[in-house]
């Protein structure tokens, strides 16, 4: 795979993209599929498969953040690691400046992690228990070239300390991961990921496991980090307030496919799908006047045998017979925002990776819409 960083041209993934003005992505995933075999207990047995990820597309953009939102067992975590290269889809392409990724060898995958890097979300099983802060950050450096010395590790992983909020610097890069808060874990395992300078920050849930009143501050250096380094971000949650703090667009994901995304002011604000009404329901606000009650309505199915159509009809109230037939085509609702959803139109039916594509489909009847905000402010631009 060559890693050139001259101007590359986009590949038109379908009509939905063709001719439209903007920014290049500089990564993107095009009907990016997962499936896992299920081992099998009888040697004859039929040979079944975990339809992790189903027809995903998305486009990732440098100094921009696109948030995927869904609950556990959607899917989240699979499309980031295809995108870093953990595990390989089983159909779909991924792009990086336009030329696709190819090659398993240990030289290919170390030139494509030069550029793209994984922030894990769990800190305490991340960073290994028996090296200190400067082998999880000297390391990284070594490996890519970027020091040649002891004396350069140094320097280089006290500035990486300083960069996220690691101060004073020489007071941390000689302890071990228990000596340290999760929060510095955190902190630690985000300076690795910077350590190689990479252009694509692929963040898996970074917020979860830590307590609630660093969360923000965890949020905010990212922040600073994405506008400073012109990162270009995938940010994984299920805290859909959260979300809309951090990301400019959103994607919510259910069972392995993609049913709504866009401006997350506008998929939060106003969302379309009931999955995403859902979602937004149940999430806590305090200044909600009127709790909206939406029917629980079950969990996300199995995976090896996944309902036919839409995957959520199952649990869906306004569920129509054409749900269970086939999955809708996306349907653009204006301003970059769209859904896949027969309440809305049959749709484009060739899916764009674009998070923000537009089609030409029109909206017809909707269905009563849940708009609760977040407790959570959207963040000034």
């Amino acid at each position: 795979m060559s890693l050139d960083h001259g101007a590359q041209q986009r590949p038109q993934v379908s009509a939905g993209t063709a001719g439209l003005a903007g920014p290049m992505p500089i990564m993107e995933g095009v009907h990016l599929r997962k499936y896992f075999p299920v081992r099998r207990l009888r040697p004859l047995a039929q040979q079944q498969v975990v339809h992790a990820v189903e027809d995903m597309s998305l486009a990732l953009y440098p100094g921009r953040a696109l948030a995927l939102v869904g609950e556990s067992g959607s899917g989240k975590t699979t499309v980031a690691r295809m995108l870093a290269r953990l595990y390989e889809p089983t159909a779909g392409t991924i792009t990086f400046r336009g030329e696709a990724v190819k090659g398993s060898s240990r030289s290919s995958l170390l030139a494509y992690r030069r550029h793209v890097q994984l922030i894990f979300q769990d800190p305490f099983s991340s960073l290994n228990p028996t090296h200190g802060v400067r082998y999880h950050l000297s390391r990284p450096l070594r490996l890519h070239g970027h020091s040649h010395s002891r004396a350069q590790d140094t320097e280089q992983v006290l500035a990486l300390l300083d960069k996220v909020n690691l101060s004073p610097a020489s007071q941390f890069i000689g302890k071990f991961p228990h000596q340290l808060s999760g929060g510095q874990r955190q902190r630690v395992a985000i300076a690795r990921a910077l350590a190689v300078q990479p252009e694509v920050l692929l963040a898996d849930e970074p917020v979860s496991m830590l307590d609630v009143s660093i969360r923000l501050d965890v949020l905010n250096l990212l922040l600073r980090l994405k506008d400073e380094e012109r990162l270009a971000v995938l940010f994984i949650t299920h805290d859909i307030a959260s979300a809309r703090y951090f990301a400019e667009n959103t994607l919510v994901m259910y069972a392995g496919q993609t049913v709504e995304g866009g401006p997350s002011d506008s998929v939060i604000q106003q969302p379309k799908h009931p999955y995403t009404q859902l979602l937004i329901s149940a999430a806590p606000d305090a200044t909600r006047r009127e709790l909206a009650q939406l029917p629980a309505r079950g969990e996300i199915p199995s995976l090896i045998t996944p309902p036919t159509g839409c995957r959520f009809h199952p649990r869906c109230p306004h569920a129509m017979p054409v749900c269970r037939e086939r999955f809708p085509g996306r349907t653009d609702l204006g301003g970059g925002h769209w859904t896949n959803c027969f309440l809305y139109g049959e749709g484009e039916m060739s899916g764009s990776a674009d998070s923000t594509g537009v089609t030409t489909a029109e909206s017809t009847t909707a269905p009563p819409s849940v708009s609760p905000s977040p407790s959570s402010p959207a963040r000034n631009e």
